[in-house]
């Protein structure tokens, strides 16, 4: 199958290994990559900001580059993916638009859903043994309603053991510019995740949206915690 890949921004600028983890599993999974360089920040972290005229020019930019082809586009991180298809929402004051941002926002897919929804696959061959608690991003789970398909594909991980914990589906205060806007609150509230996670004691934490993943490890390193923060991307390529 042909695929488009999406890096995202953090992806790009902070997280490489996670869309380099991502293609390879892609390619392994028999998919043909195709990036298209003109890919560039999809507005989230304006729309999140109430900046929506000034993110309109990277939303039409991207739809743009995506109606080059008719591949579905594949990104590692669900916030990304729920802003894009949102684009038509923000555009309905220019139909044309709006219609084209629908048709490339239903071609988006999180990784996990893309694996386990359209390639019809729940077991990656993946093998990483230890106890490891599994975080849902708001974006992913709540937004996007993908919850059960980066849980099976790492059910499926040979010697991965899946640790529940206390109020598992918190959010962990990150929400973009929420954890800059309103700091004091989302501190608190990485520091109750951090506690519930630590209650158990894992070896990995994993989640399937970078933005989280830097934030609830962000405040495990603070607190002198030895748990290795993984992206599902990382977890589903290990051997």
């Amino acid at each position: 199958m042909n695929v488009n890949f999406y890096v995202t921004c953090i992806g790009d600028a902070l997280k490489a290994n996670v869309a380099k983890q991502s293609v390879l599993l892609l390619e392994q999974l028999g998919c043909k990559i195709t990036f298209l360089e003109q890919q560039g920040c999809c507005g989230q972290p304006a729309l999140n900001s109430g900046y929506v005229l000034q993110a309109i020019p990277a939303m039409k930019k991207l739809i743009e580059t995506f109606e080059v082809n008719d591949y579905p586009i594949v990104a590692p991180a669900g916030s990304c993916v729920y802003a894009i298809k949102t684009y038509a929402d923000y555009l309905k004051d220019e139909p044309e638009w709006a219609k084209r941002a629908k048709k490339v926002a239903d071609r988006f897919y999180d990784l996990t859903d893309f694996i386990v929804n359209k390639l019809n696959i729940v077991n990656v061959g993946a093998k990483l043994p230890g106890n490891a608690v599994y975080h849902p991003s708001c974006s992913l789970f709540r937004k996007l309603g993908v919850k059960e398909e980066p849980i099976t594909l790492l059910q499926n991980v040979e010697g991965l053991h899946l640790l529940p914990i206390h109020n598992q589906e918190t959010c962990c205060g990150f929400g973009g510019t929420f954890s800059v806007k309103m700091a004091e609150i989302s501190g608190e509230m990485v520091k109750e995740k951090v506690q519930h996670i630590m209650a158990v004691k894992p070896l990995y934490l994993i989640g399937a949206d970078v933005s989280c993943l830097l934030n609830i490890g962000g405040r495990l390193k603070r607190e002198g915690h030895h748990v290795k923060v993984m992206h599902i991307a990382e977890v589903l390529m290990s051997r």
